[in-house]
């Protein structure tokens, strides 16, 4: 396993009073809430809640009405500022390029932007393949994967800035309930081992409480809760406990 030179460099993540509207539907209603340095902090909520549309704001692919988005104090809403810090985000579909193998998809930001050598690249995509059990399918297209071993592969290309936040965006959809213990054990493992600071978008329920320091539950564009794993589990709002314990009910 690599050992991380940037141990000590995980980053806090403050949002303040974020508000988005489309064609004048409030989607984000005045977002606030803190993710501490080094903790795994989960959003989740139903579908619709406006999780996806917090998360283009956090990399910068949706400008606020109003509000305001601090790492480390500083607001990332100029690029000088948003250039300080390594974040990067593993995408809900893995977001492989099928035309390169493993370790050219890993070591692609790399390579595009000639920051090592072919023999350096090379060196540091088969340590971060190796963090997350991936070393034997460097050589491999993506086709040849199964769906968890690309979100794995997705999560060793974003190792390979040695980030000091990482997003992830649903990590486990569209895989079977192994598949999900596993990227939720990657989770987990990579934050023991860097202590990297992990925001994680996800409606999993089993997911949420498995690897969460703390969880935020969105609903129609509020939090209406912020807690470890237990807290929010006894939280008393029927709006909670509904997206909670949604269930199946048989007629007898």
């Amino acid at each position: 396993m690599s050992n991380s030179n940037h141990q000590s460099s995980s980053v806090g993540l403050v949002v303040r009073g974020l508000r988005k509207s489309f064609d004048g539907q409030e989607v984000l209603k005045g977002i606030d809430f803190e993710v501490r340095p080094g903790e795994i902090f989960v959003m989740m909520g139903p579908s619709g809640s406006g999780k996806s549309v917090l998360l283009k704001h956090l990399i910068g692919l949706e400008e606020a009405d109003a509000g305001e988005i601090l790492i480390n104090g500083e607001s990332i809403t100029t690029p000088e500022i948003a250039a300080k810090y390594r974040m990067a985000l593993v995408f809900q579909s893995g977001a492989l390029l099928n035309s390169l193998t493993v370790g050219e998809n890993v070591g692609l930001y790399l390579t595009e932007h000639r920051l090592k050598s072919p023999g350096e690249i090379q060196q540091i995509v088969a340590e971060k393949l190796e963090d997350v059990g991936l070393r034997e399918a460097m050589n491999k297209m993506p086709g040849e994967l199964s769906g968890g071993m690309k979100k794995r592969a997705a999560i060793a290309r974003a190792l390979v800035i040695e980030p000091q936040l990482i997003l992830y965006d649903e990590p486990t959809s569209e895989l079977d309930p192994l598949s999900s213990v596993v990227i939720g054990n990657e989770i987990l493992n990579l934050n023991r081992r860097t202590h990297v600071t992990s925001f994680v978008v996800s409606h999993d329920r089993d997911l949420a409480f498995g690897v969460a320091d703390r969880i935020a539950v969105i609903v129609d564009g509020r939090i209406v809760t912020i807690g470890t794993p237990d807290e929010v589990k006894n939280f008393n709002d029927p709006l909670v406990q509904k997206f909670l314990h949604a269930d199946f009910k048989r007629e007898t």
